[in-house]
Formats: structure tokens, C-alpha cells, sequence
């Protein structure tokens, strides 16, 4: 099985088999999935008090915070898919 890793910045890394969507922080659904995360325990705020850019939502539930642009994000997973490192 290959794992692909995926750094979603300050050194913090989510496997990129796990993750469903990659989406932006602005909207009201996504604030109550935030929200809703943050009661059950399963929010993970990898943003180090920076600004919430991007939210990652993995197949687990867990909902994980960068602080990232979410394009920058997508493009690094899309550039580990097109034969990047193995």
C-alpha cells in the first residue's frame, strides 16, 4: 500500500488517502461542521493561531484547520498523484 503525505504547513502532515474534500472557511455549513467537530473532539487546529484558511475534512470525521490556501493544499496532493515521490 502506498502512503502519500500531504503537508498542510508549519510541519504538520495528513495522509492524502484520508482526505474527502478540501474546502474554504467562509461559509455557514462549513462553520457548523467546525463547530459540530469541535463538540464530538474530533477538530484537529493545525493552524498554530493563524488564521483559518483551509478546512479538511477526512474520511474518519476528524476535521482538520490549516492555515493554508485550500488551492495550495489541492495542488500539493495533486502534484504528489502525477509521479511524484514514492
Amino acid at each position: 500500500m502506498n502512503i502519500k503525505l500531504i503537508n498542510i504547513g508549519f510541519g504538520n502532515i495528513v495522509s492524502a488517502n484520508r482526505i474527502i474534500s478540501i474546502v474554504s472557511p467562509e461559509s455557514a455549513p462549513i462553520k457548523r461542521i467546525i463547530q459540530d467537530a469541535r463538540d464530538r473532539n474530533m477538530l484537529v487546529d493545525a493552524t498554530y493561531g493563524r488564521r483559518t484558511r483551509a478546512v479538511i475534512i477526512a474520511d474518519s470525521d476528524h476535521v482538520i484547520l490549516s492555515a493554508v490556501q485550500p488551492e495550495t493544499v489541492a495542488q500539493r496532493l495533486t502534484s504528489k498523484d502525477d509521479g511524484g515521490e514514492d
